[in-house]
């Protein structure tokens, strides 16, 4: 890891500190967001050894300072919803984009972190699509249960909905890794009816080069 790179974590870092929100991480208590930039970085080595400094920076820093922003500002519903997501990820990018010009990083390394934050060309890009790839397996591997805990009144069909919607978004990579999870028997079944679900979308997927 280059000394600027290890400078760009250590500055996310900080700017996650006071997240009010607390996680425990090897047993450890810290930052919520701590917690899943470490997360997401872990799985991005794990899936992609080969990945560049801004792939690296943009999976550790997506969700630099989430905390300032409250969903509770926007309206209930999907609308809301993605207009707070939105809100978030510009917020994200401008962050990142300050903290990586303080390192030394080029317009364009700058401009690329952006548009992988932003969501921007996935099924297009082949970086785009790795950063999708880590968030949803990594959401499958520890974010899963609670979602299903916090939306208890979901039934199944519904909760097979919403893990059919996280499957399209990723490429045969990324399913490959997320069946590869030690899940428990519950997770691992509702994700082997939601790909019976979206089984012909997921085999036009499999034929497209969306990987590297």
């Amino acid at each position: 890891m280059s000394d600027r790179l290890q400078q760009v974590l250590d500055e996310i870092d900080a700017a996650n500190a006071d997240d009010p929100r607390r996680d425990v991480l090897d047993g450890v208590e810290m930052p919520f967001e701590h917690v899943y930039s470490r997360r997401m970085l872990h799985r991005l080595q794990e899936m992609y050894p080969d990945a560049p400094e801004t792939l690296k920076i943009a999976a550790y820093g997506q969700h630099i300072r989430r905390f300032d922003i409250a969903r509770s500002d926007f309206p209930e519903g999907r609308k809301g919803y993605n207009q707070w997501r939105k809100a978030c990820r510009e917020h994200h990018a401008k962050l990142l984009a300050e903290i990586m010009r303080r390192h030394g990083y080029s317009e364009e390394e700058i401009a690329e972190v952006g548009r992988l934050v932003r969501k921007e060309q996935l099924k297009k890009d082949k970086l785009s699509q790795a950063l999708e790839n880590v968030v949803d397996v990594v959401f499958v591997e520890h974010y899963l249960q609670p979602f299903v805990d916090k939306y208890s009144h979901y039934d199944e069909d519904k909760l097979i909905d919403i893990v059919a919607k996280t499957l399209l978004k990723m490429s045969p990579k990324g399913h490959a890794a997320a069946l590869a999870l030690d899940l428990p028997a519950a997770h691992r079944a509702l994700i082997e009816k939601a790909i019976e679900r979206v089984k012909p979308q997921l085999e036009r997927m499999a034929g497209m080069d969306l990987d590297w």
